[in-house]
């Protein structure tokens, strides 16, 4: 342990390794767990070079490394042991450039989402990947996830948004693939393999990103639905009229609904009567139309009965309000004891998936709280459960319950927040044998001494 540090401090610099006391207990974990003990060190680079100097001192000496971008992701991929050393991206942050031509921004991984949006923002463009964690989050960590977040059905997944990576390998060797082309048709796309990879093939340290025209506006609208098939012709109608303007569909079952009111700064429902469901719809408007496609699109489905009420937003501060209805997940750490499951499941199929996984859950455990929402518009659902309402139950005593249930409705065990390590023993549920083998192959291709991410994703 004194030779790989001294070395790292004689690369990196004293100042950019820290030990002992110096490591701050964010280092520790993500948002889903903390580790018991301090890893043996957090390395800060400041750029390629001391990344790449850092893991050819790791892989010389067989040293796992942990990667670390802003620490919100849900499966415990950033969750160190006390034998490793962690490697944080926080100083490798900043944008390079802004190419007008290209409408592409070149980004160090380290950069939080909120920071890249508010460039591209400046500049008269917009990086349509967003997330509720956008001002913590940081683009590294972001692609290494392959998140999705509010706009998937828009404009992809993180994986949508890349036209170029750099990428440094186990040994130090750092791959750049840094192009600007949206056509690029030369072999093996290998940004593919690391974009989803969870810091277990390499780590991700710039990317180009490509930017989108910034909309004349956003409009926002809350609707209140009498289920869940009503869900479905509501969103394909409005596929239908609004194309790729449609930019979020978000469902709120009754449970979390009311959470998120609660939860908001305004805390008064939006409607005088409850209902079975919610949707909260973004319409991305390219002309200056206010909101009068979406009025008059929903204004249809109120005369034919397929919507039971609508609330559309009349400002900035309006449609602000509804959000934090939808984003009140930021305060479950606070006021919840969340138990937290990002799945997706066929569209069609969420609805009854929903309803059997309350029943089982409340069969099992019947005083306990679950909540149900997600992106639907992309199969995305998301269920908390509430660890207070179920207290000494373990939170792994959940697992298979919900995950059986995925696997029953051939649904993924994660959407958005990878595998890590709280899903690992999951991974089977959705992946075949060959798809595993053909996995772990590209791992030994790429990391034979198997330092990078150690436990995460297989074992």
């Amino acid at each position: 342990m004194e030779a790989i540090l001294n070395a790292l401090k004689d690369a990196l610099g004293a100042d950019a390794v820290r030990t002992g006391s110096e490591i701050e207990s964010r280092y520790l974990g993500d948002w889903s767990a903390k580790s018991a003990h301090a890893p043996l060190a957090v390395v800060l680079p400041r750029n390629t070079q001391e990344v790449a100097a850092a893991l050819r001192l790791c892989n010389a000496l067989r040293q796992g490394v942990v990667p670390q971008g802003g620490l919100t992701g849900l499966a415990g991929g950033a969750v160190p042991t006390s034998n490793d050393i962690c490697i944080s991206l926080e100083r490798l942050a900043g944008i390079e450039e802004i190419d007008r031509s290209a409408a592409t921004m070149t980004v160090r991984a380290g950069t939080t989402l909120q920071a890249i949006q508010e460039a591209a923002e400046a500049a008269d463009f917009e990086f349509q990947l967003d997330l509720g964690a956008r001002g913590t989050c940081q683009i590294g960590g972001n692609l290494a996830t392959n998140a999705g977040g509010i706009r998937v059905i828009q404009s992809g997944t993180a994986r949508d948004q890349v036209l170029g990576l750099e990428v440094v390998l186990a040994d130090g060797s750092v791959l750049s693939a840094m192009g600007k082309m949206i056509k690029n048709n030369t072999g093996y796309d290998l940004r593919h393999l690391f974009i989803g990879s969870e810091g277990t093939l390499g780590i991700i340290t710039r990317a180009v990103l490509r930017l989108a025209p910034r909309p004349a506006a956003r409009h926002t609208a809350l609707c209140a639905l009498s289920g869940y098939e009503s869900a479905i012709a509501l969103l394909q109608t409005l596929k239908a009229r609004l194309g790729k303007e449609l930019s979020a569909f978000e469902l709120m079952w009754p449970d979390f609904f009311e959470l998120g009111v609660a939860f908001s700064r305004s805390q008064q429902a939006p409607f005088s009567t409850a209902y079975p469901l919610y949707a909260l719809i973004e319409h991305t408007s390219y002309a200056n139309d206010r909101h009068d496609r979406l009025a008059q699109a929903l204004a249809r489905q109120l005369e034919s009965g397929l919507l039971l009420d609508a609330v559309i937003a009349q400002s900035t501060s309006q449609a602000r309000s509804l959000w934090e209805i939808r984003e009140a997940t930021a305060e479950f750490p606070v006021k919840l004891t969340p138990i937290n499951f990002d799945i997706s499941i066929p569209i069609g199929d969420i609805g009854n998936f929903v309803d059997t996984c309350r029943a089982q859950l409340q069969s099992r455990w019947p005083a306990s709280r679950a909540f149900f929402f997600g992106h639907i518009g992309d199969s995305n659902l998301h269920v908390t459960v509430d660890g207070r309402s179920i207290p000494g139950v373990p939170p792994d005593a959940l697992e298979p319950v919900v995950y059986d249930l995925v696997r029953t409705f051939q649904g993924s065990v994660s959407a958005e927040h990878g595998i890590g390590v709280h899903k690992r023993p999951f991974l089977g549920y959705t992946r075949s044998e060959t798809e595993l083998a053909c996995m772990r192959s590209i791992k030994r291709a790429l990391d034979p001494n198997g330092i990078l991410n150690p436990g995460k994703l297989f074992s």
